[in-house]
């Protein structure tokens, strides 16, 4: 039963190995849905491409199902799952300074190392404010660190927060996803002719 690595089912020096193998996927599956162009990850923003959003919708919810399904058949078992804390007003602050940084450069970290690695000058810039920005952040990171620390709720879930079934929270968000694919659809067929 997984984790497989935790569970001793697989060695933990293999652990490296795989992350990079997974970054190795995930950076060509990023690099062939398009992801390494500026324009079409901004094309969210401006209503004339919506790719980026239904890749991540559906990774999601593919993702989620297949974790549950797989908790049922007993070959996962999601309570050993690490759970990232939920820092709020930090992720609040930052989500905001991402996503002005995101529509100003069409780039989010991961893409932007994408696109810087086959040789997109842009996204060199991109990253490179990136770096200097993870500078200045560890650099004040005494001084906004009870900001920080101070929205820190823990490892909670949505299950955690509204108190129902795992399986009506997936239910709830796959019908979202279906109804921002119509939507997003509908939204480019208005926008199209203005872009192109």
């Amino acid at each position: 039963m997984g984790p497989l690595i935790p569970n001793g089912l697989i060695p933990v020096e293999w652990n490296f190995v795989i992350a990079i193998l997974i970054g190795m996927a995930f950076g060509y599956i990023l690099e062939a849905s398009g992801f390494s162009s500026s324009r079409k990850l901004a094309g969210v923003f401006y209503g004339y491409d919506f790719v980026v959003l239904k890749v991540f919708f559906t990774s999601a919810v593919v993702s989620v199902i297949g974790l549950y399904y797989m908790d049922y058949l007993n070959f996962v078992d999601i309570s050993q799952l690490y759970i990232q804390p939920t820092y709020l007003w930090a992720a609040i602050i930052g989500g905001m300074i991402m996503g002005v940084g995101f529509l100003a450069g069409g780039f989010c970290p991961g893409t932007s190392f994408c696109a810087a690695a086959i040789g997109k000058i842009d996204a060199m810039a991109f990253t490179l404010g990136l770096v200097i920005g993870i500078f200045i952040f560890a650099e004040a990171f005494n001084f906004i660190e009870p900001l920080f620390n101070g929205s820190n709720l823990g490892h909670i879930t949505m299950v955690d927060i509204l108190n129902i079934s795992p399986y009506w929270i997936i239910l709830i968000f796959t019908i979202i996803a279906i109804v921002s694919f119509v939507f997003s659809d509908w939204v480019r067929s208005k926008v199209k002719k203005v872009f192109y």
